[in-house]
């Protein structure tokens, strides 16, 4: 999203809509200012895009306007199932598929270039941003230690309705200015190459800095 879009969505406090076709429909997971996402069809998430807007009936609004000056509706550009099969069979066959999975264990020429040492276990690198050896490993037993009661625990958050699991542990973007995002460039990781939370689960140095990280969550902790 262009930085004017973003400053206009924040400075008037505007509810703006995405149309994906996938399972981010969480509040601000498509886009830290993007509150309203909505899950569609791949065709339909085109249709969206053409019209420009979510305000609109599919059945009976234009998605726009014609060379030719007349209204153009869904019903026009949508693929009849002859004309999807044929694209399918034009594009599509054995061969291609026979092709790419022959070589699917050796991988690509750039997983091939990653050095690594043969080894039983995993080597873990204490300079990855990605993934790291999360402490509840270190001295585990083999054995689970028995149950017992849970004592001086204290409230981290107090949340309202409407609370998902991505309001806890995102997967979405990283902004510069989280706990998660300085802790990426103390270390030398331009914004522009933060990915996403989902992306470094790997790390729990990263993750428990995004705990609670969702833009849209409110804690009520503080007013109580």
């Amino acid at each position: 999203m262009p930085d004017w879009v973003s400053e206009t969505v924040k400075r008037q406090q505007l509810v703006v809509a995405a149309v994906l076709s996938g399972n981010r429909n969480f509040e601000g997971r498509v886009h830290p200012e993007v509150r309203a996402n909505y899950l569609a069809s791949p065709p339909l998430v085109v249709a969206y895009a053409l019209a420009g807007s979510v305000a609109v009936d599919l059945t009976k609004d234009p998605l726009g306007t014609g060379k030719d000056g007349k209204p153009v509706y869904l019903k026009d550009v949508w693929p009849t199932n002859r004309e999807v099969q044929a694209a399918l069979d034009k594009s599509l066959n054995a061969e291609m598929f026979r092709k790419r999975y022959a070589n699917v264990f050796a991988g690509t020429p750039e997983w091939q270039k990653i050095k690594t040492k043969p080894s039983m276990t995993y080597g873990w690198n204490p300079g990855s941003t990605y993934v790291q050896n999360p402490p509840y490993f270190v001295d585990m037993p083999k054995e689970p230690r028995p149950l017992a009661d849970i004592r001086g625990a204290k409230a981290l958050a107090v949340l309202g309705d409407s609370i998902t699991t991505d309001h806890i542990s995102p997967a979405g973007s990283i902004k510069s200015n989280s706990p998660a995002g300085q802790y990426l460039t103390e270390r030398g990781v331009a914004p522009a190459m933060f990915n996403s939370y989902g992306a470094r689960r790997g790390n729990h140095e990263v993750m428990v800095r995004g705990t609670f990280a969702n833009v849209r969550l409110r804690n009520r902790l503080p007013q109580l």
